[in-house]
């Protein structure tokens, strides 16, 4: 399998015509894609940033059925999900992993509350592979999670979900596409929609590395843009209403030591009515998420000191060691794509989170909403609304089968398990070139050689790339991310032929970027930059 941009680009230029044309490189693109491509239909993938730049990469990493679309009373919902969960543990495996989860109770009355809705929620899963539900007295909970405070605890429900790194399983279905068939191209905006008479045809985009405009003719064109559905949208009918309603989602980062264990702990009612989350991710807990109805959109959220002041205030009526805004290692925000409702409403609780399908006049698919854990059922969903339009030869779906790119049968363990099969190819890599096997951060396990890999394997074009959505790092630990910035311009400018500008606009523009994943002062601020400055 070839995975090159360059090669890419080249296919872009020459193919005379495609049967899918997917706009939008987050989780429902890309599923979309594999499912496409899969079937045998010739398939294209458009992205104007990098694969999962938006809301793909920023989830709580869950994949769920839903414990609280359940006492919502969407079983429906759930019950599709927690399907979907069960196929991605077998066909992700080195990616997806059972992670048991732990509600603290502090009274009767809720132990048996939550146990007979999680034993429901056993029901619905199946035989799935997950561990069941199960109750736990109040010193099981504390060996579980010692950080807890044990004051009032009478015990606890013990559950599973399960866990995974969204962005690589991002560029595991994007590989997967590929060794379909399909063409998937970072970087690349589409500009128009082009048409013959009233009816779609194609689309105009650009390659914003380049500046070369194309011009695609396309059976099919499947809008998959997530939150800026719209603006697609709006290319085809510019006065028409709109369809998406963003909810901002926040998480905060924090060291271990917060939990000091490996069960995660899910707090199912905070003080407005929202669910909050601490669990375990790549050696740091993850927290959150907020709920915030937004009006507007951008392709780097903000997060909000109300959403970060109420993550740290809840999780500290929890924790034994209050985390305050100095613990913070790194604070993202992004984005669900939820279906608008028809009339304003000032909570998206009262917003749908099911995926809603629809088709323009001119045939323009739209597919938005849902969740991650569903991306395949609305890949599946969309397709098959294409061959019911007559726009594509009727093919059966296979993605239920189909295992993704770099499937181990067990995930492995290491610095390099994130990568699963593909890691015997770093290897290769380091057993080539030795000089690669260093550490590019004292702290941390990663090594030149991943850097280089990711430029010639995974279309890494950007240190943001890089940092952000390869090695997590940015989301981890932030400023160690900013220490790291000049090696890795530098491995990639290597790796990619760019000069000393290149490198200083990729240092510069990290810096900008990474400003608000960090929690810092002006004054610390600005001492951190002079020594990134000084590194570079």
């Amino acid at each position: 399998m070839v995975f090159n941009r360059d090669a890419f680009v080249e296919q872009l230029a020459t193919q005379q015509g495609w049967d899918v044309v997917i706009i939008g490189g987050g989780a429902t693109g890309l599923g979309t894609a594999v499912d496409a491509a899969s079937r045998g239909y010739k398939t294209l993938l458009l992205e104007q940033s990098d694969f999962a730049k938006g809301t793909s990469s920023r989830s709580t990493k869950l994949v769920h059925g839903g414990v609280r679309y359940l006492a919502q009373g969407d079983i429906g919902l759930v019950y599709e999900a927690l399907h979907e969960r069960g196929l991605l543990l077998k066909n992700a495996a080195h990616l997806v992993k059972d992670q048991e989860f732990i509600i603290p109770v502090y009274s009767w009355f809720s132990k048996y509350k939550y146990l007979i809705g999680l034993k429901f929620y056993d029901l619905l899963a199946g035989k799935s592979g997950f561990t069941k539900s199960s109750l736990l007295s109040a010193n099981e909970v504390m060996r579980a999670i010692p950080g807890l405070k044990p004051h009032g605890l009478m015990g606890g429900i013990s559950y599973s979900d399960g866990q995974f790194d969204d962005a690589r399983l991002a560029l595991n279905l994007a590989q997967t596409a590929v060794a379909y068939g399909a063409v998937v191209l970072n970087y690349t905006q589409v500009t128009g929609l082009t048409k013959i008479g009233k009816d779609i045809s194609g689309v105009s985009c650009i390659d914003l590395e380049s500046g070369q405009s194309y011009h695609v003719n396309a059976k099919v064109v499947i809008n998959a843009t997530g939150v800026f559905v719209d603006e697609i949208l709006k290319m085809d009918v510019p006065d028409g209403r709109e369809i998406v309603r963003p909810s901002q989602g926040t998480h905060v980062v924090l060291d271990a030591v917060f939990l000091n264990g490996n069960s995660a702990l899910m707090i199912p009612k905070t003080s407005d009515g929202r669910v909050l989350f601490a669990v375990p991710w790549h050696g740091r807990v993850l927290v959150g998420t907020t709920d915030t109805p937004l009006h507007e959109h951008r392709m780097e959220p903000k997060p909000l000191d109300q959403e970060i002041d109420f993550i740290l205030n809840t999780a500290s009526h929890y924790l034994t060691k209050k985390p305050g805004r100095a613990d913070v290692l790194a604070v993202f925000a992004g984005l669900r794509p939820l279906a608008a409702p028809t009339k304003d409403t000032s909570s998206t609780k009262e917003i749908s989170r099911s995926h809603k399908l629809m088709v323009s006049n001119s045939g323009l698919i739209t597919i938005t909403g849902g969740k991650w854990t569903t991306y395949r059922r609305m890949a599946m969903d969309v397709v098959d609304k294409a061959i019911e339009l007559g726009k594509l030869v009727k093919k059966a779906c296979i993605t239920q089968d189909i295992r993704i790119h770099g499937y181990t049968a067990v995930m492995q363990t290491g610095n390099l398990a994130l990568y699963g099969a593909d890691a015997a190819g770093i290897l290769l890599l380091i057993e080539k070139r030795p000089e690669l096997n260093k550490l590019l951060h004292p702290d941390y396990e990663y090594v030149q050689a991943e850097v280089i890999w990711m430029v010639q394997q995974e279309m890494a074009r950007t240190i943001e790339d890089v940092l952000s959505r390869r090695m997590r790092l940015l989301f981890l630990d932030a400023k160690a991310a900013l220490m790291l910035a000049p090696a890795v311009a530098r491995l990639m400018a290597t790796a990619l032929g760019k000069d000393e500008a290149w490198i200083n606009d990729q240092i510069n523009g990290f810096i900008t970027l990474a400003r608000q994943y960090l929690l810092y002062s002006p004054e610390a601020w600005a001492r951190l930059i002079k020594q990134v400055k000084e590194i570079g």
